[in-house]
């Protein structure tokens, strides 16, 4: 029996909610031998997802309420039989060879945890997480993709790479997590107990970022109240010293910013940041 080619053995994992904008593009994009599950946390376009997904061939989970990023991940991750899975946003897509490169480098890389490809944004830019909150400022890498393949010290969740058998040895997303950081927290987890992280530059993948889902004021303080609480629970978690003082001398700085009284939207943003922060550090 031949061996099973690079994109058979990739289950790749999506989370929508109110995406159809952006899905066919990425559904299109994808190897036909690829299995995809698509997690819906409760949108409103569900009727139009499901036969999005029908047309595919891809499995469709749906939540009746929104389970948060992390849990919905880690129920499509449950459904996968292959060795390796690739977390990738609604608003991303593969480029041609992409499953390719990135399973050839686990053959490069056998103690590594976890993989991102080289992300482009809409444009061409480079889209690179170079850091986080949740590490030292010492730790950040310059901007923009290395020239070649390294060990970096986090993942960015937009294109999430790696074997099976290492997400699940960990337990997977933190379920504590609803929204934004969920991705440190595994990297740094990954890191720890499995292995290194590395950035693989022959794998590409375009990202038109922050489309996932609708933009509104309404949805931007939404996500910020999750990023702000997010960011204390993980600072805390991972024994950052003054976590909670952190965020909130971060999150007054913004709201204070002439910036923000420029745009309904980034006001309502920094407020909701700042509101999730103190949920946060309350415990409410």
């Amino acid at each position: 029996m031949s061996e099973a080619s690079a994109p058979d053995r990739v289950t790749i994992v999506s989370v929508c909610y109110n995406s159809m904008a952006v899905i066919p593009q990425m559904l299109a994009s994808l190897p036909p031998s690829s299995p995809v599950v698509l997690v819906d946390n409760a949108s409103s376009d569900a009727a139009a997802l499901e036969a999005a997904a029908a047309r595919h061939g891809a499995r469709l989970i749906r939540n009746p309420e929104n389970r948060g990023f992390g849990v919905a991940c880690n129920q499509g991750a449950a459904l996968a039989t292959t060795e390796y899975l690739l977390f990738l946003n609604p608003d991303a897509t593969l480029a041609p060879g992409a499953l390719e490169a990135l399973v050839a480098a686990t053959g490069r890389y056998p103690g590594a945890s976890g993989f991102n490809p080289r992300i482009e944004e809409a444009d061409g830019s480079a889209y690179f997480k170079r850091g986080s909150v949740l590490l030292p400022r010492a730790a950040r890498l310059p901007r923009g993709w290395p020239e070649a393949d390294r060990e970096v010290p986090v993942l960015s969740g937009a294109a999430l790479f790696l074997r099976r058998a290492d997400f699940e040895a960990v337990g997977g997303f933190d379920p504590l997590i609803f929204l934004y950081h969920e991705d440190d927290d595994l990297s740094l987890r990954l890191k720890a107990e499995r292995g290194p992280l590395m950035f693989i530059r022959s794998a590409v993948v375009r990202h038109q970022g922050g489309r996932s889902s609708v933009r509104n004021a309404e949805v931007a303080a939404l996500k910020a109240w999750h990023m702000g609480r997010s960011r204390v629970y993980a600072a805390r978690k991972h024994g950052q010293p003054l976590a909670a003082a952190r965020a909130l001398l971060s999150a007054t700085t913004q709201l204070l910013s002439p910036l923000v009284l420029l745009s309904r939207r980034k006001r309502a943003k920094q407020l909701g940041f700042f509101r999730g922060v103190l949920s946060g550090t309350l415990g409410s």
